[in-house]
């Protein structure tokens, strides 16, 4: 295990987190829109449209499940992976489903979207075939390595790129858009897959063991992967990794007050296109904890949460 995964800080520590509280929790992740506004998805299905400079918050929709991962369409419009419904749309006055089902039954656990607006294909991740987003923390335990990556054509098909992933989850272009990075939470780990080029349709990992659990990531204006760690890794659950499943499992006998819980801590790193780490943030997480979402522009980081009934705003250090 990297020793960075035991420090609770970084040098320089990321500076202060001014909270923009909203109308209820989850705001799982953040994305800008092409009018400029942050928008967010929070646990009751509504999605929510923030002005940063004013506070101001406006409920735009309610997708009817609970929303995770967003990415901002050029046209306004906006893609939304949806834990309970599926991949979904939000076309500015209404939602509909992309993809509801995949070739063995329901979708489970949307993750997080990216559009490629040159030809209007959608690339998605699924986190877990065996457990719904409410007991996220039983497929990290067990490991069951059923993620996938998808691509869904405008034609209306959708084809599966990768799969047995672990806790497939963040997805973003790389700067070129010739490949896509995919984050594996309970790898942590980020993966180059190329979806252009002499390497269309390979995979290879940019950077392993990560010092915290990677969740959403999204490309910053900087040109660099944003990369949200919501917590430091877990000893025990460093330890179990190795282990055979049976004994993973064992864990849902242990009392809840005995079973492992999230470290409070607010993180986000930024990477190069070679997997370099340029920026590394962290602070404790008495304030905000739990950084699930990040969108950076000109030095400015909105940050999302899972747990937090707010956004989060800071900068890079001077």
């Amino acid at each position: 295990v990297t020793p960075r995964a035991g420090q609770r800080r970084s040098t320089p520590p990321m500076p202060p987190v001014r909270r923009i509280e909203l109308p209820g929790a989850g705001p799982e992740d953040v994305v800008l829109g092409a009018d400029g506004l942050v928008y967010t998805g929070i646990a009751d299905g509504r999605i929510l449209r923030v002005d940063i400079a004013t506070e101001g918050v406006e409920v735009v929709a309610n997708t009817g499940g609970r929303p995770l991962g967003l990415c901002a369409v050029g046209d306004g419009s906006l893609l939304i992976c949806d834990a309970h419904r599926g991949l979904l749309r939000w076309t500015g006055t209404e939602i509909e489903v992309l993809v509801g089902a995949v070739d063995d039954g329901p979708l489970n656990m949307a993750s997080n979207v990216v559009g490629d607006p040159r030809d209007g294909t959608v690339y998605f991740t699924a986190s877990s075939r065996r457990w719904p987003l409410e007991l996220w923390m039983g497929d990290l335990l067990e490991h069951s390595g059923t993620g996938r990556l998808f691509q869904h054509s405008p034609d209306g098909t959708t084809a599966t790129l990768l799969d047995n992933l672990q806790y497939a989850n963040g997805i973003a272009f790389a700067p070129d858009r010739a490949s896509l990075i995919v984050a594996e939470t309970a790898a942590y780990r980020l993966n180059r897959y190329w979806v252009r080029g002499p390497k269309a349709g390979t995979r290879e990992v940019l950077i392993e063991n990560l010092p915290g659990f990677p969740d959403n990531i999204a490309l910053g204006s900087d040109g660099l992967i944003w990369v949200t760690l919501a917590a430091p890794r877990n000893p025990l659950l460093d330890r179990l990794l190795p282990a055979p499943a049976i004994a993973r499992k064992l864990l849902w006998r242990v009392p809840d007050r005995l079973m492992p819980r999230p470290a409070r801590t607010a993180w986000v790193i930024a990477v190069d296109h070679a997997g370099t780490i340029v920026h590394d943030l962290q602070r404790d997480g008495a304030d905000y904890a739990m950084v699930t979402g990040v969108a950076e522009a000109n030095g400015t980081l909105v940050l999302g949460s899972l747990d937090e009934s707010a956004l989060g705003l800071t900068h890079l250090p001077s």
